[in-house]
């Protein structure tokens, strides 16, 4: 059985409540999602990709400490006043930006008790519309519109649809893993299984769940129902997994499969290489930084 809602899917939830552990120091005192990309915060990478996308109605679900992220999309007038009058125009507009991405709404995980249940947090504000989901520790980059790509899939097969991308088979016990049937369109797949983090040789394949997901409105009763699963959380795999149970209210699940360009920020190697990665396409910063970066790799770094 499939949902259907006309009209076009215009809410993003980012969930933002996790404490970044894996980044301290730095995160002691500021949000992991505050930590610089270049020079913006991973988290308005995120929300300019769900603005791209056409999702101009976004809801963060925060916790304890995490009162930068409103400031940042929030108005700053002293900070604007002060490069008014220097005649900063360029600063000005910068600063602006952030403000005038979307119309940004707050709420708290009071109880972290995992991605399902900050899911959960967002529902008195979804209703009963499909959404969009986007984790902020995945980067997309702009010239790959896997969002458009994803809300176009919803639309055409109801349900929900999650973002999938082939992975190393070594490395799949980090993720969601997806069981999959193709369909007669090359980038999307039936999802039929779902296994959170699967143990060594148990995972049902080799794609991997990323961090987008267009969710049907019933993901909610599910979560509500779902008891914990690994790591003592609400896992939100466990409740997409059952969603993808044939005739499910709120499936089928669809899954569309990423070839693109992935930005990880989640741990601190993959989160310096895609600070290179992304300063190094900058017509700004590039030429420079490239010329830079190669002089250093030869004189600095000794062949291995």
């Amino acid at each position: 059985m499939t949902h259907t809602h006309p009209g076009r899917i215009s809410k993003a939830v980012i969930p933002a409540a996790g404490l970044g552990t894996r980044f301290l120091p730095a995160t002691k005192a500021t949000p992991k999602e505050m930590l610089p990309v270049v020079d913006k915060p991973a988290i308005q990478y995120v929300v300019e990709e769900a603005v791209a996308a056409g999702l101009t109605d976004v809801l963060m679900v925060t916790g304890r400490n995490k009162r930068p992220l409103e400031d940042h999309f929030d108005r700053n007038y002293e900070l604007e006043e002060a490069l008014s009058r220097k005649g900063d125009a360029s600063r000005l507009a910068r600063v602006r930006e952030s403000s005038d991405l979307a119309t940004m709404h707050y709420v708290r995980q009071g109880d972290p008790r995992g991605l399902g249940h900050a899911v959960l947090c967002a529902q008195p504000h979804i209703g009963d519309q499909p959404f969009a989901v986007l984790l902020g520790d995945d980067l997309i980059d702009p010239r790959d519109p896997l969002l458009t790509r994803m809300t176009t899939v919803q639309h055409h097969h109801g349900g929900s649809v999650i973002a999938l991308m082939e992975v190393d088979p070594a490395h799949i016990h980090l993720y969601g893993s997806a069981a999959i049937q193709p369909t007669d369109e090359p980038d999307v797949v039936r999802v039929t299984g779902l296994v959170e983090k699967p143990e060594p040789g148990q995972a049902p394949s080799h794609y991997a769940v990323i961090g987008r997901y267009v969710l049907d409105p019933a993901v909610f009763t599910v979560l509500a129902h779902t008891p914990p699963g690994r790591g003592n959380e609400i896992q939100l795999t466990d409740a997409l997994k059952t969603l993808a149970t044939p005739d499910h209210p709120g499936g089928p699940v669809h899954g569309v499969v990423f070839t693109g360009r992935r930005y990880d920020t989640g741990d601190r190697a993959d989160y310096l290489r895609a600070i290179v990665r992304l300063a190094c396409e900058r017509d700004d910063l590039g030429p420079d930084f490239r010329t830079w970066l190669r002089s250093y790799v030869d004189k600095e770094i000794p062949s291995e």
